[in-house]
């Protein structure tokens, strides 16, 4: 049986996480145009030619700072900003995409892709920041649990 368009791209998110070396928590994403065509992938990691995780530990562990509070208190970057930094350094424009994403986006996050034109994320993991879905709401972006597509 043939996926349906967002598992496929939903796949190709928790395949792209493989490459993050974040410690905590591993991120994939994809964004997507209107067409169905892939513009670009990210997944959460340091900035280039910044040191990873595993290699000087991680400093959220080390202050013990709970999961999804002070963000920026993180080497990485996460996996959605990632696209929206790489696709304005490269031209590639992110207007009325999607972006299919393994965990909810946080408040960060929401601001690039809201910023960037992306009108619709569908995730498939619960991130806690109920900020990120306060913005995206007000902002007119789509924030859709994959499982509730089903």
């Amino acid at each position: 049986m043939r996926q349906s368009w967002d598992d496929y791209f939903m796949s190709i998110a928790h395949l792209v996480k493989s490459r993050s070396t974040c410690i905590r928590r591993q991120v994939g994403a994809v964004a997507v145009s209107k067409e169905h065509r892939i513009l670009g992938t990210g997944y959460n990691g340091p900035l280039p030619g910044v040191k990873h995780c595993t290699e000087t530990g991680c400093l959220r562990e080390q202050l013990g700072i709970p999961s999804g509070q002070r963000q920026e208190m993180c080497r990485a970057q996460h996996a959605e900003a990632n696209i929206c930094n790489f696709a304005a350094r490269y031209g590639t424009p992110l207007e009325g995409a999607t972006i299919y994403v393994t965990d909810r986006p946080c408040t960060t996050c929401v601001k690039a892709m809201v910023t960037s034109g992306i009108v619709r994320v569908i995730y498939d993991g619960d991130y806690p920041d109920d900020l990120a879905c306060t913005l995206a709401e007000e902002a007119g972006m789509e924030l859709i649990k994959l499982s509730d597509l089903k």
